[in-house]
Parts: structure tokens; C-alpha cells; sequence
């Protein structure tokens, strides 16, 4: 395992594929590397991008990863497939959807599973963006499996979110209300060339300014000004109002309003890092990764107990004999669990 390790420092992207696939299959020993990996991280900028299916969410990573990597930045890219929910793993795991980026060792891609989870990500998801940003990414792009209203737990684990939103009817538009509108930084009309782009942007804008209470920055793809001049302006209406969100058009199967996109999310970080947001949200994600953590220990804990008690189905049929109820199941099962905890506390 220390070799493994030392081999991921060092910079060999084979390590870090082997590390990143005992993370995700749960293998013994990986709570022992990514615990020996966390000391090594907190460098990297995690970018998260979400947004309907059919949005153009991999076409849009691709051509991030290629731009950042013409600047002279490493990248990783994480893309949430959807689970099996035979085997658990990823549905469409072996697909190959970085097309700009094949061959560049320094733009490193790997498919995870969401493994059920409703927020879209999985607790292996954190522990691989961990690995890559231990690895020494400059980068770390994690594209979310684009499930709707659901997919929140983006905003625990990145530290910019991307929200990807394609012209339309405005129903995709309308579907934001229901919460996804609340986590993004950073709104993305794609496809704008295509008819409906104008009327996608206004009703982002107007949603936006609703949430807000301020009129959101809208740059197109038809030119915003050139990437320093972008991330200035932006950067010095941080520095007097705080973050507003910024909706950027794109057409990313042909590159363009890439380079304004990048500008924005520089900007961003920068206002991140001068405003002290950063160090916030990183307390609160650790916070909420600890609560994680403890939840699912403590519930292989008890599924463990139940195990041993003979299985569930037992409980359920006192249940339905009416010899016990499920209060006093759960009573049994987490009592001696509460009465060590008390007991130690007491010590």
C-alpha cells in the first residue's frame, strides 16, 4: 500500500487508476489510502458540471479539458454514470467520451457509478476526487450523471458548480425551480445557436434575478471581451457585491464560448479565495462528509447485527404476527449500540 502510494505521488497515472478502482469497488485497505492520501490534498480546483441529459455536458468537458490543457494545466475528469441496479456498477462505464483529449496522459478520465445514490454522486466519488487532487491535478472536472432535480450533492464535493441548460420550450428552464437552481454558480445556455437560445437566456435571467434579487451577467459566445478582461470585470463586481450569477452562452461542439467559461470560472475561484467562501464551504464539506461517513458505518454496523440475528425477514414476520412492532425492532437493535456509546462517554 505505501508503494502504491509512493507510485501515486510520484505522478504515475497507472497508481493512481489502480487506487481510484479500489476506491470505487470498496476494497480492503482503501479507508487506509485515502486516509494516508489526505494530507497530500487541498490544491486542486474541483469544477462541477450538472444539467439535464441531452444538455451536452461530456461534449462540454471535453473541450474544457482540451482548453485547460493548452494552458498548461493537468485535468481530471470524473463522469457520474448511472448505476445498475443488478451489479451496482456504472451503466455506460466503458464509454469512450473524451475525443479531443485521447492520448494526453495529463487530462486523466475515469467513469464511476452513482451506486444509487439520489444526489447523483457517491461518498467514492469524493474519495477519488481526493486522489486526483492528491495526484497533483491542477483541475478535477466532475461531470454528474444529469438526473434532474435531484442532483444536489454536487455542491459538497466541488467547489464551483456548472449548470448546463439547452435551448428549448422552457421546460428544462422551469424544472431549475424546483432546486437545482439554488446550488449553481455558473449557468451555461449550450447549443446557442440553435433556435430558442435567445428565450432559454431571458428566462434564466429571470428566474435568476428573482432568486437573487440582482440582474445576473449574461456573456455570449459571440464575443465577451477576451478571457482577461472577462475575469477583471467579474472579479471587481465580486470584490463589491459578492458572487452573482453568471450565465454564459456556448456551442461547444465547435468550441466556442469555451474561453469565456474558463474566464468566469478563474473568476470565481479568485473570488472564492479573497472573499473566504472557500474555507467555508471546504468546513462545511468536511462536516458533511463526516456525517456521511458515520452514517454508513453505523449502518453496516447494524445490517451486520441483523445478520447475525438470523436477517430481517424474522423481524418482519413478529411484525406482522403482531408479537412486536418496528419502534421496538429498532429499539433492540440500536439499544446496546446507544448503551456502549453512554457507557464510554461516561468513562
Amino acid at each position: 500500500m505505501s508503494d502504491l502510494i509512493e507510485e501515486l505521488l510520484a505522478g504515475k497515472h497507472r497508481a493512481l487508476a489502480r487506487v481510484i478502482t479500489k476506491i470505487e469497488n470498496r476494497h480492503s485497505g482503501y479507508r487506509e489510502l485515502v486516509s494516508q492520501l489526505h494530507q497530500h490534498t487541498g490544491n486542486a480546483d474541483v469544477i462541477g458540471v450538472t444539467g439535464s441529459p441531452g444538455s451536452g455536458k461530456s461534449t462540454l468537458v471535453d473541450k474544457m479539458a482540451a482548453t485547460y490543457r493548452e494552458q498548461g494545466l493537468t485535468v481530471g475528469v470524473i463522469a457520474i454514470d448511472p448505476s445498475s441496479p443488478f451489479t451496482g456498477g456504472a451503466v455506460l462505464g466503458d464509454r469512450i467520451r473524451m475525443a479531443s483529449n485521447v492520448g494526453d496522459m495529463d487530462v486523466f478520465f475515469r467513469s464511476m457509478s452513482a451506486r444509487g445514490s439520489l444526489g447523483g454522486l457517491s461518498t467514492a466519488t469524493t474519495d477519488a476526487v481526493k486522489a486526483l487532487d492528491a495526484f497533483g491535478k491542477d483541475k478535477v472536472i466532475i461531470e454528474t450523471v444529469g438526473a434532474g432535480q435531484n442532483e444536489i450533492d454536487i455542491v459538497k464535493t466541488a467547489d464551483t458548480v456548472v449548470v448546463l441548460v439547452p435551448p428549448g420550450s422552457g421546460d428544462d428552464v422551469q424544472m431549475l425551480k424546483a432546486g437545482i437552481l439554488e446550488i449553481g454558480d455558473v449557468f451555461v445556455v449550450n447549443k446557442a445557436d440553435l433556435e430558442g437560445a435567445n428565450r432559454t437566456v431571458q428566462e434564466l435571467q429571470e428566474m435568476l434575478e428573482y432568486r437573487d434579487g440582482n440582474i445576473p451577467r449574461t456573456i455570449g459566445h459571440h464575443g465577451a471581451g477576451g478571457m482577461d478582461s472577462t475575469t477583471e470585470s467579474l472579479r471587481m463586481d465580486a470584490e463589491t457585491d459578492g458572487w452573482e450569477p453568471t450565465i454564459v452562452e456556448t456551442v461547444a461542439n465547435r468550441g466556442e464560448g469555451v474561453d469565456e467559461l474558463l474566464s468566469v470560472l478563474e473568476a470565481h475561484s479568485q473570488y472564492l479565495d479573497e472573499s473566504g467562501e472557500r474555507e467555508s464551504n471546504t468546513r462545511m464539506r468536511y462536516a458533511e462528509e463526516i456525517r456521511t461517513l458515520v452514517r454508513e458505518d453505523v449502518n453496516d454496523l447494524l445490517a451486520e447485527e441483523l445478520e447475525r440475528r438470523g436477517g430481517l425477514d424474522a423481524y418482519v414476520q413478529q411484525v406482522l404476527d403482531r408479537e412486536t412492532d418496528p419502534y421496538a425492532v429498532s429499539d433492540e437493535l440500536v439499544g446496546p449500540l446507544a448503551d456502549c456509546v453512554r457507557e464510554k462517554r461516561e468513562e
